[in-house]
C-alpha cells in the first residue's frame, strides 16, 4: 500500500471516528435533557445541541431533535407496516409545496416518415402531483420518575422506541390506506384496480387472479414489480392449489426457494403491510407493482417537548410529546401500481 493510500485510510478513519462520537454526544445530551429537562444542561451543551439541530427553527419550550436522533426515529418506523420498505422516501428541510411533474408515455410511440415528408406532431402532456405535509403527534408518552431517576435505564431509548411505535403505525396506515383529505393519500386509495374477484359466498383468490392482477401493470413498471397485502391474505394464497391438488407454496415449487414456504410469489418480493384490508368481500385487500412510485415526504425537524406540570407531577410523571411533518401520494399516472378487489358476496 502506498502512503497516498495509507494518509487517505487514516483521514477516512479519523473522520468516522468524528462522527461516531459527535452521535454520541447527541444521544448523551438528548438523554440527559430528557432525564432533567431545559435546566439540567449548561449553557456550552445547549450550544452544541443548537449546532446539531435541524435546519427549522425551535419551538419555544420544545427539543428539536438532534439529526442523528432524528434520523434514526424516521429509519426505524421502516419497521411498522411495509410502506416505508417499499416506497421512495424523501427528506426535506421544510415543509413548503411540492409537487411531482407527471406524464403517462405508455401509449406513445415514434414513427416512420417518408423521404421529403415532415415527422408529425405529437405533444407530451403533463400533469402534477402534489406532495403536502401533515403534522403528526405521538401523543403524550409519559415516564415514572423511578425511571428517569434510575441512571442505568436507557431513557433516550425507552423514549424513542415508543415515540417511533406510534408515529410509524399512525403514518404507515395513513400512507396505505389514507383518504387524501386532511391527511396523505393512500397507495391503495390512489391505485386503480387491476382485478376484481369472482362473487362468492366467502374470500377466495385463485391462481388466475394473481396472474391476471400481474398483467394488467404495464411491463414497463413489471421489472420491479412486488406484491403488497395483509397477512391473511397470504394465508389466503398459501391454501390455493394446482390442477392435482397441490399447494402452490411447498418447497421447490419455484425455483431458487428451496426448503419451505417461499418468500416470493409468482417470482416477485411481497410485502406484509397489516393496514391493508384483510381479505373479505369488496375489500381491496392486495396491490401489485412498482411501490417506488408511491412517494413519502419527510420533514426532518422532530420536535419532542417535556412536560412536568401539576397535571403529570401528581402522578409522580413527566410527560414527553414528539411532533413530526410527513406525507405520502402515489405521483405516477401510468398504472405503475393496480389492486385486487374481492367479489361481492353471494
Amino acid at each position: 500500500m502506498d502512503l497516498t493510500a495509507e494518509r487517505d485510510m487514516g483521514e477516512r478513519g479519523v473522520r468516522e471516528h468524528d462522527v461516531d462520537a459527535n452521535a454520541t454526544n447527541q444521544v448523551k445530551l438528548f438523554d440527559k435533557w430528557c432525564r432533567g429537562g431545559d435546566n439540567a444542561l449548561s449553557s456550552d451543551e445547549w450550544k452544541a445541541v443548537r449546532n446539531t439541530m435541524s435546519t427549522t427553527t425551535d419551538s419555544e419550550g420544545g427539543y428539536t431533535v438532534p439529526e442523528t436522533t432524528a434520523g434514526r426515529i424516521l429509519d426505524a418506523l421502516k419497521a411498522y407496516g411495509g410502506m416505508r420498505a417499499a416506497a421512495d422516501i424523501i427528506r426535506t428541510a421544510g415543509g413548503e409545496a411540492m409537487n411531482f411533474p407527471t406524464s403517462d408515455g405508455t401509449s406513445e410511440e415514434g414513427e416512420i416518415v417518408g423521404e421529403n415528408a415532415s415527422a408529425s406532431d405529437a405533444d407530451i402532456t403533463f400533469g402534477t402531483k402534489g406532495l403536502p405535509v401533515y403534522k403528526y403527534s405521538s401523543k403524550v408518552v409519559t415516564v415514572p420518575w423511578e425511571l428517569l431517576q434510575d441512571s442505568s435505564a436507557d431513557i433516550e431509548g425507552f423514549v424513542r422506541n415508543r415515540l417511533q411505535q406510534r408515529l410509524g403505525r399512525i403514518t404507515n396506515k395513513h400512507f396505505t390506506v389514507g383518504t387524501g383529505s386532511s391527511q396523505p393519500n393512500g397507495l391503495f386509495t390512489a391505485a386503480s384496480i387491476g382485478k376484481t374477484g369472482a362473487v362468492s359466498a366467502t374470500a377466495a383468490i385463485t391462481y388466475d387472479d394473481l396472474i391476471d392482477l400481474e398483467h394488467s401493470v404495464d411491463p414497463a413498471y413489471r421489472g420491479n414489480g412486488k406484491w403488497m397485502f395483509h397477512d391473511d391474505f397470504l394465508k389466503l394464497v398459501r391454501k390455493v392449489k394446482d390442477g392435482d391438488g397441490r399447494p402452490i407454496f411447498v418447497p421447490g415449487y419455484e425455483q431458487g426457494n428451496p426448503g419451505g414456504a417461499p418468500d416470493r410469489l409468482l417470482n416477485r418480493d411481497i410485502v406484509i403491510n397489516q393496514h391493508v384490508a384483510a381479505p373479505a368481500a369488496s375489500a381491496v385487500s392486495a396491490a401489485f407493482g412498482d411501490f417506488s412510485y408511491y412517494k413519502i415526504r419527510d420533514v426532518m425537524a422532530v420536535t419532542l417537548f417535556r412536560f412536568t406540570d401539576s397535571a403529570y407531577t401528581k402522578k409522580g410523571q413527566v410527560g414527553f410529546l414528539a411532533w413530526m411533518r410527513s406525507g405520502g401520494n402515489l405521483v405516477d399516472v401510468g398504472g405503475a401500481v393496480k389492486t385486487f378487489k374481492h367479489g361481492a358476496a353471494s
